[in-house]
């Protein structure tokens, strides 16, 4: 089993209650055990707009091969509403593979880390509630230094 870290993000249709049946989702998915969920966050989209996302990060410990685990995690997305449109457009849910255990992965599917994670506080600051203060990524860097180095702004912390 390795570690992996989900980030679950939704704008659409009741995102806290989006957020909260993929969470039972991810707890049901065969040769896994979802191991912790952060709070939830909220923050404003990237792009104008749009509605305010609800974001968090689960711990899921799994024995799925990476495109095993996004083949289901897109069957998640889809049983819940999701529609590919637009890359960046509003969505029921979103569930990206941040990390996977201490993999760097480069397919044309699946990128680990996740781009710009590093960036986004909506995924580091929920991430570091379930991720050790010791986790290093496969690049050498660590949560701390990423923390360090991305504010807590635009951020709301919301009751799970």
């Amino acid at each position: 089993m390795e570690r992996t870290y989900i980030g679950m993000g939704s704008n659409l249709a009741d995102p806290a209650e989006q957020l909260r049946s993929a969470v039972e989702a991810l707890a049901q998915l065969p040769d896994s055990r979802l191991v912790g969920v952060s709070a939830f966050y909220q923050s404003d989209s990237l792009l104008a707009g749009q509605p305010r996302y609800t974001n968090a990060v689960a711990a899921l410990d799994t024995a799925m091969p990476p495109l095993q685990l996004l083949d289901a995690l897109q069957a998640i997305e889809l049983g819940q509403g999701r529609e590919r449109h637009e890359r960046w457009g509003p969505r029921t849910l979103d569930l990206d593979i941040l990390l996977f255990g201490d993999r760097l992965i480069d397919e044309p599917r699946l990128k680990v880390p996740h781009y710009h994670m590093q960036a986004r506080p909506f995924v580091l600051y929920p991430l570091a509630e379930v991720a050790p203060a010791s986790l290093t990524l496969a690049d050498g860097r660590t949560l701390a230094q990423l923390l360090n180095d991305c504010p807590f702004v635009g951020l709301e912390r919301l009751c799970s």
